[in-house]
């Protein structure tokens, strides 16, 4: 895993991306170099339009999925991904290069060349998800601890990499309780750091069930990092690898104490920035969508066409959010609160659409003008809900630090919740984002968004 703007990306998923745009501007590169036409003046350009379109190939790769592990994905599926990506990045590839002036594409043969460097980036996104060998260059991985804490470790990392190297587990002095398959232990006649070296290890996760008693090598694992080797408790763990701040083993100290949490002017300011800019255009792209969806909901069912209601906001102040309305106009009658669940009875036959499209959020772009809401943060709830979470689940309240978003990184990393215990898993990535949110991290949340939408992952 990579650090940037304290965001954690995996180190392969960095090169597919620089080899899918090296690729491109290479190639229309050399096609303008091999017509003769390299002049001070015509390379900048053929220059330009080749990042133009390797930027538009990185946005469909990554709202395709190609750029997230494929282990549990068919290749019927990854073909079938491929086919959408082309039907999308063939007629861009041609209407940037069609701007081209007509002595740098003589005879459309930078056209040419690059609609087979966009086919040829798919093709090598489909070798390199199921062919190639995801596991080449990772890090290997030794777990300190050989207990319920450790083998939830290795099913994390299985989890979000399942060619995750885990050389073994090393017991603790003191554990008792072994949780793990006795085939995956190493030995302890050796200290931790002579073990580490032996076996190549990259990275140790100290994964202790107790860690008193000295049962925490210390000064062998500062050994190890003088060594060059990366040590990291189990909260850094879940939070590198995972990209959540996990509420079982996190604590005041580690949330007080390390980085992250970082708000400031300047910071509010540049978020303030990109929301107005972003929600005006996406307002002005989506308003005939939004006008057929309006006539839709009208014309369906009585009732409002948009729903208000009141959530809390930033610093827990209640706001209005607004919203196209999915369910019938007499959802709650009784007057009661209730969870909006999968499968909802209330929903309307527009709703169902609109709600798994996420058309239905489309409304809160004003709330974000108006500066409510933010376009990424975590997704505002209602005051009734907010009471009942704050005191089931810890921390709950952090997560309103910062304004509320139209989308998040809870709701791309995790599928639709209806229950405190989906609410208590989506805060883990809420604190994440809290944690470590940047105009990068934004940026990232809004590409997911989209393929969010495409695939209809988490769909209510």
């Amino acid at each position: 895993m990579v650090r940037i703007f304290n965001h954690y990306l995996r180190r392969r998923t960095i090169m597919q991306i620089g080899f899918d745009v090296g690729l491109i501007v290479a190639v229309l590169l050399l096609v303008a170099v091999g017509q003769g036409v390299a002049t001070l003046q015509a390379l900048p350009v053929a220059a330009s339009h080749g990042l133009s379109l390797a930027g538009f190939i990185f946005l469909i790769n990554s709202a395709t999925g190609f750029y997230q592990p494929a282990a549990k994905r068919s290749l019927t599926e990854t073909c079938a991904r491929a086919l959408v990506a082309l039907l999308l990045a063939l007629p861009i590839a041609y209407a940037l290069t069609a701007l081209l002036p007509n002595s740098l594409d003589q005879g459309g043969a930078v056209t040419a060349a690059a609609m087979l460097a966009v086919s040829a980036v798919v093709l090598h996104r489909v070798y390199a998800s199921h062919v190639a060998n995801p596991s080449h260059g990772r890090s290997k991985i030794l777990v300190l601890g050989a207990g319920a804490t450790a083998q939830g470790v290795a099913a994390s990392l299985r989890a979000a990499d399942p060619h995750a190297q885990i050389v073994g587990f090393y017991a603790g002095s003191n554990e008792t309780e072994i949780a793990v398959p006795q085939e995956q232990l190493v030995s302890a006649e050796q200290g931790i750091s002579d073990t580490a070296l032996r076996l190549g290890v990259d990275e140790i996760v100290v994964a202790l069930t107790d860690r008193r008693g000295g049962n925490m090598p210390m000064r062998e694992l500062l050994d190890c990092k003088v060594y060059g080797i990366r040590v990291l408790d189990v909260a850094t763990h879940f939070e590198k690898n995972l990209q959540q701040i996990s509420l079982a083993h996190v604590n005041p100290g580690w949330l007080i104490f390390g980085d992250g949490f970082n708000q400031g002017a300047f910071r509010s300011a540049i978020k303030r920035v990109f929301d107005v800019v972003f929600s005006g255009l996406l307002l002005l792209l989506t308003a005939p969508l939004m006008v057929l969806a309006a006539l839709a909901v009208k014309l369906e069912s009585r009732g409002p066409v948009f729903y208000r209601q009141e959530r809390v906001g930033l610093n827990g102040a209640p706001f209005f959010v607004t919203k196209f309305r999915s369910m019938r106009a007499d959802a709650e009658r009784d007057g009661k609160p209730r969870w909006a669940t999968k499968n909802d009875d209330r929903v309307t036959r527009v709703g169902k659409f609109i709600r798994r499209t996420r058309i239905d959020e489309l409304p809160q772009l004003f709330n974000v003008l108006g500066g409510s809401m933010s376009l990424v943060g975590p997704r505002p709830e209602r005051q009734y809900f907010v009471e009942e979470l704050i005191e089931k689940i810890p921390y709950f309240a952090v997560r309103h630090s910062v304004k509320p978003g139209v989308t998040g990184w809870a709701q791309v990393r995790y599928e639709y919740g209806s229950t405190v215990e989906d609410a208590a898993a989506k805060l883990q990535y809420d604190l994440y984002y809290v944690k470590n949110h940047s105009l990068f991290l934004d940026l990232h949340v809004l590409i997911e968004t989209v393929a969010v939408v495409l695939t209809g992952r988490g769909a209510r």
